[in-house]
Parts: structure tokens; C-alpha cells; sequence
């Protein structure tokens, strides 16, 4: 795969009017540029596939073909290479598009979180507070069918609405710290970004600033969830994966290639 990344940029000028006669799940994927600047940089530059025409619109549908039939409010982009993918997410689906950015580039109230990326390094991503909420959207019954059966009688209040249901959207997941930044973001805020596959196994599975509802009734409404070019098989990637509706773009016998980045 490497080689056909690096046998690609032999040509001085991308052509950007070839299309394969077959394109199968992926194609796409050796537009990619390999990384020419040493360990400092990604192991690939993927934004290179977004300058053919036909690339891009191939990847963003099949990010979004595992969503087809799901109920999604708002598609939200990370800072900054998610931006790309996610803003054409949203276009294709005509929704409104979130972005989550590097702190201290808002100037409106904001809510934040820590997080180590990929390289190690720690930051602070924020999100405007005034975008999410925990009010009802647009199709969704009010009380999601009710408490299931074990939890009546023990919390007497009535469920309270979901939130907004944003896909999230990044360029790519590596080590996963990210986006399960962002994640434990948008759902600090009252956001669904997808619905787990369960009732928490244990009280520390279960974010600690989350509300009590997300935990008795974690999939009220059409789960939407994650969505990246690559979800590596890493110890954070297999963490989101588990408990999230994911999409990404390897084929599987790819995927062992791109996790040891070769």
C-alpha cells in the first residue's frame, strides 16, 4: 500500500480526471501522499485524496453509507483536518455543521477538555455551549419509549429529552484520545453521539459528568456515532469501537497495514 502511495506522487502533477473503471470501498485511498519529512510528521497525508474530485465523494459517501436509515441532527468536525471531511458530511446530508476547535480560538462561552493526541502531546479542545443542548430534536418521541422495565419505580421523575444526535467526524483515529475527547464532550453537554451497546457494566464505564438517564436508557433515539478515513485497532480505537456506531474506509484485509503503518 505504501508503495502505491509513494509510486503515485512519481508524477509531478496530480491527475485529477482519472477514475478507476472498478471502484471498490477504498480506492481512494492511495491518492494518499506518504509522509517525505522524517517522525515529526503522520506516517501518510490524506488530504491529498481530497483534491480528486471523484475520491472525495466516494469517501465521504461511504463514511456516511453505515448511517443510512439513522437519525442525525448535527455533524461535528475536530480541529482541524476534521473539518474537511465533516463539512462535506454535512453538506451531503444538509445539516448543520459543529465545529469543535483547539482552545482559544472562540470568543463565545465555551466548554472545554483535556487530552492527550496522538504524538503524546496534551491540549484542550473547546465547543460552544450554545449549540448542544439536552432538549428534545426534531423526530424524536419525547420519552423514547419510556424507562426499560428493570428501571421502573426506581428514579419516579419522567425521562427527560435527548439531546442533539451528532455524527462525529474526524480525519483519522490513532491512538483514539481524540475523539474520546470529544466525545466525553459533546456528552458532558447533553449531545447522543451514539447509543452504547448497553447499560454500563460498572458506574466508572459511564462518563462521571454524565446524567442519570444516559445511564438507565443509553439508546433512546437512532444512535449516530463516529466516523473517520481510518479507526486504527489501537487500545483507543478498539475502546470507541466497542461502544460507538462506527465508519471508517479500510477494507479489512487493509486494516492490519494501517494499523503498523505500513
Amino acid at each position: 500500500f505504501h508503495a502505491q502511495c509513494s509510486q503515485r506522487l512519481q508524477s509531478p502533477r496530480m491527475d485529477l480526471c482519472h477514475v478507476p473503471a472498478t471502484r471498490e470501498k477504498g480506492w481512494y485511498l492511495a491518492l494518499m501522499a506518504p509522509n517525505v519529512k522524517g517522525p515529526n510528521y503522520a506516517w501518510l497525508d490524506p488530504s491529498r485524496l481530497y483534491c480528486h474530485p471523484q475520491g472525495l465523494q466516494d469517501c465521504v459517501a461511504d463514511l456516511l453509507q453505515p448511517f443510512q436509515g439513522d437519525a442525525i441532527d448535527v455533524v461535528a468536525g475536530i480541529d482541524a483536518m476534521g473539518f474537511i471531511l465533516g463539512a462535506a458530511a454535512a453538506a451531503t446530508l444538509r445539516k448543520g455543521f459543529l465545529a469543535i476547535r483547539k482552545a482559544g480560538h472562540l470568543c463565545v462561552q465555551t466548554a472545554a477538555q483535556p487530552y492527550t493526541d496522538y504524538s503524546g502531546r496534551e491540549k484542550v479542545m473547546e465547543v460552544r455551549t450554545d449549540a448542544i443542548s439536552p432538549g428534545e430534536p426534531v423526530g424524536c418521541s419525547r420519552f423514547g419509549g419510556g424507562l426499560p422495565a428493570w428501571a421502573r419505580g426506581t428514579h419516579p421523575q419522567p425521562l427527560p429529552p435527548p439531546g442533539l444526535r451528532i455524527l462525529l467526524v474526524d480525519q483519522w483515529v490513532e491512538t483514539g484520545g481524540t475523539m474520546r475527547a470529544a466525545i466525553e464532550l459533546v456528552e458532558r453537554l447533553g449531545g447522543f453521539v451514539a447509543g452504547r451497546r448497553g447499560a454500563p457494566e460498572h458506574p466508572g464505564d459511564q462518563h462521571p459528568h454524565s446524567p442519570w438517564w444516559a445511564v438507565l436508557s443509553p439508546t433512546l433515539c437512532v444512535p449516530t456515532g463516529v466516523a473517520a478515513i481510518c479507526i486504527e485497532n489501537s487500545e483507543g480505537g478498539k475502546w470507541i469501537q466497542e461502544r460507538y456506531k462506527c465508519s471508517h474506509c479500510v477494507p479489512p484485509r487493509l486494516q492490519p497495514r494501517f494499523d503498523q503503518h505500513q
